[in-house]
């Protein structure tokens, strides 16, 4: 962590960019995981299948942030691995706008069941029926996966934009 803070004039410390971009990269898709499923283990809202499409992207991005730690944050392989995990943030975030789209009714969305291939006729039908077009719940107007689409695009761009920022140092 010494390699990632360093003093500025005035004595304050500053973080540098590089470490920056992958904490950030860690931390965001750690932080709306938490929320996907605290919304769901303690708010007790069950995810349709899209909601788990985001979740994944999120849990793809967790191991890329976490090894980018391996080595130090100007590394090119710390770069590399930070700017995977800011990619893989952002297909969540593009699989949010979806989503939110398919629950304002912009587009179609599925028009048949979906389920994973691990169900039984018995789990399907003591399974409650969850529709991705239907919003559970929603703050300031706005959807669960409304918000992940707008803190994960806006997270990745973040993360791209300090990483390029470091690299011109």
């Amino acid at each position: 962590m010494t390699e990632a803070v360093a003093a500025v004039p005035g004595g304050n410390l500053s973080i540098r960019p590089a470490a920056a971009a992958r904490l950030l990269a860690l931390l965001l898709p750690l932080a709306l995981l938490a929320g996907a499923f605290g919304s769901e283990y303690l708010g007790h809202l069950i995810p349709c299948e899209m909601c788990w499409w985001q979740r994944y992207a999120h849990l793809a991005a967790l191991p890329l942030a976490a090894l980018a730690f391996t080595g130090t944050a100007e590394s090119q392989r710390s770069r590399a691995l930070t700017l995977l995990a800011a990619l893989a943030i952002a297909v969540s975030g593009a699989i949010g706008v979806y989503h939110a789209g398919v629950e304002l009714k912009i587009f179609e969305g599925f028009t048949q069941c979906t389920a994973n291939g691990h169900a039984t006729l018995e789990s399907i039908i003591k399974t409650p029926l969850i529709r991705c077009d239907q919003v559970q719940w929603s703050f300031l107007g706005i959807s669960m996966a409304g918000w992940n689409a707008t803190l994960s695009l806006g997270g990745a761009a973040l993360i791209v934009l300090i990483s390029f920022k470091a690299s011109k140092r």
